[in-house]
């Protein structure tokens, strides 16, 4: 074993470079032959990772520095997965403080950080991208120092060293213009800074899991960090709960440790180290793992509660089964069941008939991964619009999540997106002049409105606005909130969209449908420029006559269908619509799919 073990965590906004210094911390310190064939953004695991540049999941990975092993524990840094963040800062001893040189404190900065502080956590403040041409390092230095002031950092906590670096580039130094010769300035100050914690390796075995992995030869994977004693392979261990009820008792088959990002076998891990365990079936993230002597259980943080929930079912439409493998609520659920115990960010109940599934997360893109990766495993269902979850105080009065939106935009916009979030019930908190003729606003609103909004700031920036949202607090219901204005163009009945129908159609609004899609009657094929629905027929052919002329056969040229996220179209339902989700398609429908039937219910709810 090494003389002294450091925990440490990368906290960072969304795209601030953390996963890119992480690699080249790696490559540095000798995590890898030399030979060795390494991908770009090594802990970017997974593929919607990859694919998005978005941390989802914390992981851990290890380097050896002079006689010290430090173990980094890479962060997401999207509001979305807090439930992540604040589990893992729990194995953390301290932190690095990951900033754009250009961009400055960003929303999600400022929520982990607030976590860190809370937990007593001392960061080391790293100001990255210092290769950029817009770099304003001496600025970006007085924000963080304003930041920590205003999340009441103690005065310990406010004497943080700061550190210039770029993580692409795989150079740090102390000084703006000091040498830019490799990281090793950083690791240094990483072992001078941050002191490994104390514990007392005599008392019995006890570790709090704060991650847990699904793994095909292991089973059940839990990651944490060992708060006393030594935990031996083999050994009879035991869960228990926050409350000190046993939850699962078994044997310790399997021990590993990171190496790199690697997981090695070990026969002994010691305390202060963070380890994979296996061996229990039961025991879930928050439970102390620990010797059967121990029945005192590690605290855990509480978690934030979720502000969004999705209703899940079967796909009930005419085209279900044609593009999926996994169609069955039995299929669906053992999914839900399997994520929520995975994700503790994430909630899941069922009805009665368990047929169909509520999942509650922390906003949008928390619930748009999960519907993207269920997609991805051949999965068919159908999505309810995302519901808001309304709390009461003591007074009885309703409250709703309300959220911190900051953006960052050209001056010309300005007034057209302040119109747009007034809309909404925003709320202008600040408004600060970033030079260059560009703006920062600061916003708080209800989370009810800003449901797809994203795609409608960019639109209104022409592509060029800068948007971040942050949970802020659960506040005051505003009111009802208009919902979407125009009406659906539905379809007729099931077959393939034909070219020369879209073609006459398409001055009524916007089509969702192009030239031999698959369509079928209660399907949503467009939207209308004005409200209320209208049904109508995308499968009418041209008709056949003897004339041959060019004046007749006129060439037809339809609209690209816009693309939408899975975000957006869910944004943009009503209270009677669903969205249909396969491997290949997502469609908007009507939840009744029979016009009559509709009919009969609208009927009965105005009566009522």
């Amino acid at each position: 074993m090494t003389t002294s073990i450091r925990n440490i965590t990368i906290i960072a906004h969304v795209d601030h470079g953390k996963t890119t210094l992480i690699d080249n911390l790696m490559k540095q310190s000798g995590s890898f032959r030399e030979n060795e064939v390494v991908d770009e953004r090594l802990m970017d695991s997974g593929e919607l990772e990859k694919e998005r540049g978005i941390t989802i999941l914390a992981k851990p990975a290890s380097i050896n520095w002079k006689d010290s092993r430090i173990n980094i524990i890479d962060t997401p840094g999207h509001r979305d997965f807090a439930a992540e963040v604040e589990r893992v800062l729990s194995m953390a001893d301290g932190a690095l403080l990951l900033i754009d040189s250009a961009e400055g404190v960003m929303p999600q900065t400022k929520f982990v950080l607030a976590k860190a502080l809370k937990q007593g956590l001392k960061p080391i403040v790293v100001i990255n991208k210092l290769d950029k041409a817009d770099q304003r390092a001496d600025e970006v230095l007085n924000e963080t120092f304003d930041l920590f002031v205003s999340l009441d950092a103690n005065e310990e906590q406010l004497d943080f060293p700061v550190i210039y670096a770029s993580g692409r580039s795989g150079w740090a130094s102390k000084e703006i213009d000091g040498p830019r010769d490799n990281l090793n300035p950083l690791l240094d100050l990483v072992i001078d800074h941050v002191k490994p914690a104390e514990f007392d390796k005599s008392k019995p075995f006890a570790m709090l899991s704060t991650l847990l992995y699904a793994d095909s030869f292991l089973g059940r994977s839990l990651v944490g960090r060992i708060s006393q004693g030594t935990a031996k392979a083999n050994q009879q261990i035991k869960a228990i709960n926050l409350n000190g009820e046993k939850v699962d008792e078994g044997r310790l088959t399997k021990i590993f440790r990171y190496e790199g990002t690697k997981k090695v076998p070990i026969e002994v891990g010691e305390a202060g180290d963070i380890v994979v365990i296996a061996g229990l079936e039961k025991a879930n993230v928050a439970d102390t793992i620990c010797d059967t002597e121990v029945d005192i259980p590690i605290q855990a943080t509480p978690i934030d509660p979720p502000t969004m929930s999705i209703k899940i079912t079967v796909n009930s439409s005419p085209l279900a089964g044609t593009e999926g493998k996994k169609l069955t609520s039995t299929q669906i659920r053992e999914r839900l069941v399997q994520e929520a115990q995975n994700n503790v960010g994430i909630s899941f109940s069922e009805n009665e008939n368990k047929d169909s599934f509520e999942i509650s997360g922390r906003g949008e893109l928390m619930l748009e991964i999960l519907l993207t990766q269920m997609r991805r495993e051949g999965f068919e269902m159908t999505v309810s619009p995302p519901r808001v979850l309304f709390q009461k105080n003591e007074n009885g009065e309703k409250l709703e999540p309300i959220e911190e939106i900051t953006m960052d935009l050209d001056e010309e916009f300005s007034s057209k997106v302040i119109d747009s979030m007034n809309k909404r019930k925003g709320k202008l908190i600040d408004l600060k002049d970033t030079g260059k003729n560009k703006k920062r606003l600061i916003f708080h609103a209800p989370t009810r409105g800003l449901m797809g909004y994203t795609s409608r700031f960019l639109t209104l920036t022409k592509g060029t606005g800068v948007i971040n949202r942050i949970f802020h607090s659960y506040g005051k219901f505003e009111g009802d909130m208009e919902g979407r204005r125009n009406g659906a163009l539905i379809s007729m009945e099931q077959g393939k969209a034909v070219a020369f129908a879209i073609y006459n159609l398409q001055a009524r609004g916007e089509m969702f449908v192009t030239h031999n899609d698959p369509v079928y009657s209660g399907m949503i094929v467009g939207l209308s420029p004005k409200p209320g629905d209208m049904i109508i027929n995308v499968m009418k052919g041209k008709k056949l006559t003897n004339m041959r002329t060019q004046g007749t056969d006129e060439n037809v040229v339809l609209t690209p269908v816009r693309k939408m996220s899975i975000a957006e179209q869910l944004s943009m339902l009503n209270s009677d619509e669903a969205l249909e989700i396969t491997p290949n398609s997502c469609r908007l429908r009507k939840t009744v799919l029979d016009p009559h039937e509709r009919k009969k219910l609208s009927k009965l709810s105005e009566a009522s």
